[in-house]
């Protein structure tokens, strides 16, 4: 848990205060939780009435689509699966390691991520672009957490 952020924006003081924050924090960050030990802190019970996720990692709410245009047009709302993964590190390989990922091939780390010391998961993606799978690092490997390859790569 991490925050990096945490701004009060609103306070209505009286018997009940309600007050409105901003928080920018990790994933796992349990904000309910936080709310409860906020009122602790300050002498007192506290209990989280809304909450409203404006961003996770790069996705923000002026990308997210209301149910009604979802349901009019899901393809439209669909993003492509490159896209959905590019909060993650990219690795673009070539036609024969694109065989071995196809086959959910575990790598050394050097083979198919070269020298990045990211921490992973790895999107990868081939020579096109086209995302192939999704890696992660185990020990000293690269191990594929889903695979997406639907064809089998040309020979």
């Amino acid at each position: 848990m991490h925050i990096s952020e945490l701004v009060v924006e609103e306070l209505e003081p009286g018997a009940y205060p309600e007050a409105t924050i901003r928080v920018a924090c990790s994933s796992g960050t349990y904000i309910r939780t936080l709310a409860a030990d906020l009122g602790a802190a300050l002498g007192g019970p506290a209990h989280l009435g809304e909450l409203r996720r404006l961003r996770v990692g790069s996705f923000v709410l002026d990308e997210a689509r209301p149910i009604e245009a979802i349901e009019a047009d899901r393809d439209a709302a669909v993003l492509a699966p490159t896209e959905a993964m590019r909060d993650l590190e990219m690795v673009r390989v070539d036609a024969e390691r694109a065989r071995g990922v196809a086959h959910g091939a575990t790598f050394a780390a050097p083979a198919l991520i070269g020298e990045s010391d990211g921490p992973g998961p790895f999107a990868v993606v081939d020579e096109a672009g086209a995302l192939l799978a999704v890696y992660e690092r185990r020990g000293g490997g690269v191990k594929p957490s889903v695979v997406l390859v639907t064809e089998a790569p040309v020979q």
